[in-house]
Order: C-alpha cells, then structure tokens, then sequence
C-alpha cells in the first residue's frame, strides 16, 4: 500500500530513534546500576574496615557468630587464601518477618587473622531493597521517559513535516485541478524552500506551454473545420450532379457513389470537430430551466422512423421528474448523440432501448452485442470498440464535453445483463 510522502519518511525516522533511544535507555540503566552496587560495595568495604578494626581492640567481638542487628558475623575458617585482604560480593535472598517475604541482600565476605593468629572468615550483609526500589523507579522513569519522547518526537516531526511540505501538497492540489482550457488563476506558491519555489515556477511554466500548445491545436482544428465547410459541400455538389448523369456507366456511378459517402463522414467528422469547439469555447451561454422527461420524448419522436426501420423497441419509464439549469441546444444534442448510440450499436432486429427518468437522474440502456466496454476509454476522442464504418469516435466525447460545462452533472457508463448503461445524474 503506497504512503504518503510525510507519513513514509516519519515512519523510517521513528524506527530509528526508538531503536537509538532503547539502546540509550538499556546502557543508561547498565550505568546507573553499577554505580548503585559500587557506593553498596563501598559502603560495605568501610563497615569491613571497621569491624576487623574493632576486633583487634576487641576480641569479643569475634564471638558473633550470627548475623544480629550489627548484621555481620565472624566465624573461624581453616581455608587457605593467598590474597586476604579480597573481598567478595554476593546477591541473596533472606525472609524477612515483618514484610513476610524473601527480600534481597548484598553480602560481602573475607577473611583475615585476628591477635591470636587464627583465620576468620567475615560476612556482612546490607539490605538491598531500597536499591532495587532505586532500580524499579529507575526503568519506570526511563521508559515512561521514553514514551514520551517518542510522542514528542512524532507530534514534533508531524508538525514540522507538515510547515515543510504544505506548499509540496499545494503544487499537487494544483496539477490535481488543472484541466487543459479551462481558466488558471494561479498564485506562486509561497515557500521558504528553494527546491519547492523552483518545482513550482518549472510546473507554472510547463502548464503555460501545454496551455498555449493546446489553444493553437484548438485553434487550428477550428479554423481547419470552417475552411473545409465550403469544399466539402461543393465537392459533395458535384459527386450528386455527376450521379445524375445517365450517360456514365454503372461502375463509374457506384464509384461516384462511394467517394460520396466518404465525403458526407468527412462531412459529420468536421461538424463534429466544429461542434467539440464551440462547446469548448463557451458559445452556448444561454441557461434555463429545462425538463429533461419533455425534451427526451421529444428527442425519440425525432428518431421514432429510424427506430421502426432498425426494429429496435424503446422503453420510456417515468418515476419522477428531471429538471436542471442547461442550454437547450445542448441538452439536445446530448440526448441525440446518446439516443443515435443506443441505435447505432444496438442488434438489428430484436433490440431495445429501455429509459429510466428519475428526479435526481436518468439513464439510456440499450442491447448490443459482445462484452461491455472500457469504461476509462469510452468517452476518448477518437475511440472505436467496434468497426462501424459511420462512426467518427467523437459522439461520446462530445457528450462528456457537454456534461463537463455543467458542474451539477456527471455521466457514467456500466455494462449489466447485456446492456449498455448511460446514467446521468445530479452531484
């Protein structure tokens, strides 16, 4: 699943300092719990000192035998040791009665000689529990700490990524938005980051090109379209006087015949041109209110002859009432490019046209034949699913044009139990 840019690069951030802080976090308690068992070995090397002091000066003392409220004990010991003035230290377990528990003691040991020359053996013990309260406090505090820095991190690095890349999301809003000839009101992205000025300017600059690019091919088509009316209608002239002439053989009549046909398509693909421009340039500005259920029978009374000759039955179903601001010669020719489809590309002789109006939408289904089409490339200029020779591939594409001038409109196209669905519907 792809992530955002900011979302990607905190996640890498995030991982990464949670390792650098755990790794942080475990070498700060190593430290700081050695230091708590050296100032308790510390503490315990002076009582040893003390104590094998006070036995010199008292040889009573070397009777305690029992750890008692001094918690220290001196025994006699025959081991043989080369360093004795070394010390151990031990961790251990002992109950305790008031707690009723098993609480942790560190335990020094050695060894040394008292005035009567024979070997003791030391041990004193110092409660640990205060230190491993210290411990416990310790790692609750450091990952308590932990977490908190992390959110902190996280909120800080959201917060900042967020100032850094706003004017990034800004240019993607823009191309988001950008439709070829319609109007930009662009404003230079304000942003302290060169690298954003500069994509911003660069895409500012690419979009103008596109735009004038796309203008002169507009313009040219147009142009191209208006100059081809006259020769294409004097040419067609002259083919339809020529087929009058008896004197001409049948070959060279059938001949005639079919350069005329190719005259007439070439003759609907320049009014089609013609008509994508003006719908282009704004030239149908002429709003009112208009009752699609009215204006779509109308449409089918115009087709009716051509309906009957196909023997295509037509189904008009009426479960409201579908009215919104257009032009009506828009709206004309809407129903009539998607009406003449529904004829052209339905079966020969047992087809139909089924009309659902409803208030908020309304739809032209019709039968055909093989599969359903592609939806992303139906509405393309140009494009043919099929070899129909009549077809110039700009009837759909003058129907999205239509739609796209009126905001409140969209038109999608499915393919259900062998039919080929036309819904339009209100936003």
């Amino acid at each position: 699943m792809k992530k955002s840019l900011k979302n990607y690069t905190l996640s890498y951030i995030t991982i990464i300092i949670l390792i650098v802080i755990a790794v942080w976090a475990t070498l700060f308690y190593a430290y700081i719990t050695e230091e708590v068992y050296d100032n308790v070995d510390d503490g315990l090397k002076n009582q040893k000192i003390e104590i094998i002091r006070a036995a010199y000066q008292d040889e009573s003392i070397l009777k305690t035998d029992t750890f008692g409220i001094n918690q220290f004990k001196i025994t006699k010991s025959n081991v043989k040791i080369k360093h004795i003035e070394k010390s151990t230290f031990r961790n251990e377990l002992i109950y305790m009665p008031y707690d009723e528990d098993m609480e942790p003691y560190r335990i020094l040991t050695t060894y040394f000689y008292g005035k009567d020359k024979q070997m003791y053996r030391l041990e004193i013990r110092t409660s640990t529990v205060e230190e491993d309260e210290l411990k416990y406090d310790l790692a609750t505090a450091l990952i308590i700490l932990y977490f908190l820095i992390i959110i902190s991190i996280f909120l800080l690095n959201t917060w900042v990524f967020y100032r850094a890349f706003k004017p990034f999301y800004q240019i993607l809003n823009k191309l988001e938005q950008y439709q070829f000839g319609k109007i930009r009101e662009s404003e230079p992205i304000k942003s302290n980051v060169r690298e954003f000025t500069q994509l911003d300017t660069e895409i500012d600059k690419m979009l103008d090109r596109n735009e004038k690019i796309f203008k002169q091919q507009k313009l040219f088509i147009e142009n191209a379209s208006h100059e081809l009316q006259t020769p294409l209608a004097i040419s067609t002239n002259k083919l339809e006087l020529l087929l009058e002439d008896e004197e001409l053989a049948e070959h060279h009549l059938i001949t005639i015949s079919e350069t005329k046909e190719s005259l007439e398509r070439m003759i609907k693909l320049n009014k089609a041109l013609l008509m994508l421009s003006r719908i282009e340039n704004n030239q149908f500005e002429a709003i009112e209110k208009i009752n699609f259920n009215s204006l779509i029978f109308e449409v089918c009374e115009e087709f009716a002859d051509l309906i009957d000759f196909k023997g295509i039955k037509i189904k008009i179903n009426e479960h409201g009432t579908f009215t919104i601001d257009f032009n009506v010669d828009l709206a004309k020719i809407l129903l009539s490019n998607l009406l003449r489809n529904a004829i052209n590309y339905n079966k020969s002789l047992d087809g139909l046209i089924e009309i659902k109006i409803d208030q908020h939408h309304f739809t032209i289904a019709n039968t055909g034949k093989g599969r359903g089409l592609s939806a992303d490339h139906i509405f393309d200029r140009f494009h043919k699913e099929t070899s129909a020779v009549n077809s110039n591939g700009l009837g759909l594409s003058i129907v999205k044009t239509i739609i796209e001038t009126n905001k409140n409109l969209k038109i999608n196209y499915s393919y259900s139990d062998s039919f080929h669905i036309f819904k339009i519907q209100k936003l």
